[in-house]
């Protein structure tokens, strides 16, 4: 048995569909639906059980002799979200409990966290688990903190000799796109966010840059699609000797002018039609203008297979989803 946390959500969904593809049935969601339109990520495709977040635990200790891998992606995503305490709730207290629980039950533990934790990289974007090295990190939001702090304790445990999860790794998941993200909101990848003004050739505006080492829209990210994501998760899921914190990106950053004209050429616009804003205060005095995922580590350990560039990610986004009558995977 495999349980998905944060199942119908972005990563969750595509993470539930790749693994049936690869042949895995006995799958169980966890996650919680709202008011928006998550559960349209779910509504092809199959799952042996469904449970709320607030009624996981009692569904392990029941089912803890089926389970042989908790991936946990369930947590608040948005970036932008300011009440701390949820931030801490959900992804420190929740993700610790669940940690310990896999501990003690021997059960294997894979889960997600963020490029963010890097905060403005001056510490570089090195995947090293080492407390240590992830103390010199300084996280510029709210919600880098709180997955930093879930990174540092899982690290604590490790480093420290203490007991882990038979298998334990965390994902540090740069810049994500492609299918199922379309309930996110503000918080869609640009190229989700662009793609309506995008079709019918009207302007997508961009941040002026304010590092004179960046002209406008050349600030730097490093955009994977979900699937690669995917691929990776799946991976460690056959591995079960690889342990540790790992960047998954692409491991190229294509500046933000690269990833809208790649989006104009792709729906059959000769040129992107660009303007730049100016980038609020607020979001300035914590933008990191270069972003790149070192994947040498993911490499060392065995993980061969290519990463899909923005050209070919954004080619079958666009093509086998986003253009489609019905764009959900």
């Amino acid at each position: 048995m495999i349980i998905v946390t944060g199942g119908a959500g972005f990563i969750g969904s595509n993470l539930v569909i790749s693994l049936q593809e690869k042949g895995f049935t006995d799958i169980v969601v966890c996650d919680d639906f709202g008011h928006n339109e998550k559960w349209q990520n779910l509504r092809k495709h199959d799952f042996i059980d469904l449970v709320a977040p607030e009624a996981l635990f009692t569904y392990l200790i029941k089912h803890k002799e089926e389970i042989e891998v908790v991936y946990h992606l369930g947590d608040i995503s948005s970036t932008r979200e300011t009440d701390v305490d949820s931030l801490l709730q959900n992804n420190f207290n929740y993700s610790v409990n669940l940690w310990k629980w896999c501990t003690r039950n021997n059960i294997r533990f894979i889960y997600t966290s963020s490029a963010t934790t890097y905060g403005n990289g001056a510490q570089g974007f090195e995947d090293n688990d080492s407390p240590s090295y992830l103390r010199t990190l300084n996280p510029l939001t709210a919600h880098a903190w709180s997955k930093h702090l879930f990174d540092m304790r899982v690290a604590r445990d490790s480093h420290s000799g203490k007991a882990t999860p038979p298998q334990w790794v965390g994902l540090k998941l740069f810049s994500v796109y492609g299918p199922n993200e379309y309930h996110k909101e503000d918080q869609q990848s640009l190229i989700c966010q662009s793609f309506p003004r995008a079709k019918e050739n009207l302007k997508v505006q961009l941040f002026r840059s304010t590092n004179p080492e960046y002209g406008d829209g050349e600030q730097m990210r490093d955009f994977v699609y979900v699937k690669d994501c995917c691929d990776v998760m799946i991976w460690l899921l056959e591995h079960h000797d690889v342990n540790g914190i790992f960047n998954v990106g692409s491991g190229q950053a294509r500046s933000f002018n690269d990833l809208i004209g790649c989006l104009f050429k792709t729906i059959g616009h000769e040129k992107a039609n660009i303007e730049y804003k100016d980038m609020p205060p607020e979001i300035a005095s914590k933008y990191q203008d270069n972003l790149q995922a070192n994947l040498t580590k993911l490499r060392s350990r065995g993980y061969v297979k290519e990463m899909t560039t923005i050209e070919g990610g954004i080619s079958e986004f666009v093509n086998e989803y986003l253009l489609k009558h019905d764009k959900y995977r």
